[in-house]
């Protein structure tokens, strides 16, 4: 069996996930799992796709990113799959499609992987040098505030009646954190903590 698994990463990305679905069942997967979250929270409907597959099977994804958070998260993914007998297919990885159930295709990902690995350190490399010359330039200003900074103003406005899509725009963040923002504080007025302090 075929199996399909999509992600986006938020749930903005509708047509995203739509032609992630339409490729996967173009490619000849029979069973979906499909989810609209970030990579680094817990994706509920993966670790149901992972423990689905069963040996003979081949668990297939779009792009490699829709898969893993890290190279090393890839890698660890595909090892396990191996272990089981379990083929991955990424239909595109570097412009072209890799097969782990290949040796080539195995050969592809660990490839693709310390590639992807030195770019991100590449990157970061010229990040800090930027951020260096520009502080020496007088010119950073720091990270931006988080959507959390603007809790305050969130509230505020939530109280006055202002839409969730409205607070988004008048403060410059996600609908999604405007929603979180809102949820954190409902929770804690249902259960309230005695003698809590935040930090």
């Amino acid at each position: 069996m075929i199996v399909g698994y999509a992600r986006t990463s938020t749930v903005d990305q509708t047509a995203g996930l739509d032609a992630q679905v339409r490729d996967l069942k173009a490619a000849g997967c029979t069973k979906l799992f499909s989810e609209q979250v970030s990579s680094v929270a817990d994706r509920a409907k993966l670790t149901e796709a992972l423990n689905f597959v069963r040996e003979g099977d081949t668990l297939m994804v779009t792009k490699a990113d829709r898969l893993a958070r890290s190279t090393r998260n890839l890698l660890d993914i595909v090892e396990d799959l191996n272990g089981r007998g379990i083929g991955l297919v990424i239909l595109s990885m570097g412009g072209q499609q890799i097969d782990t159930r290949t040796a080539t295709g195995k050969l592809m990902v660990t490839m693709f992987g310390a590639i992807a690995a030195f770019e991100r350190d590449m990157m970061l490399e010229r990040q800090r040098e930027g951020i260096a010359r520009a502080a020496a330039e007088g010119k950073y200003k720091g990270r931006q505030p988080t959507a959390r900074a603007k809790a305050g103003e969130v509230h505020a406005l939530a109280d006055r009646g202002v839409t969730r899509v409205q607070i988004a725009r008048q403060t410059g963040i996600g609908v999604a954190s405007v929603y979180r923002i809102l949820a954190e504080r409902r929770a804690a007025d249902e259960h309230p903590v005695r003698g809590a302090a935040f930090v």
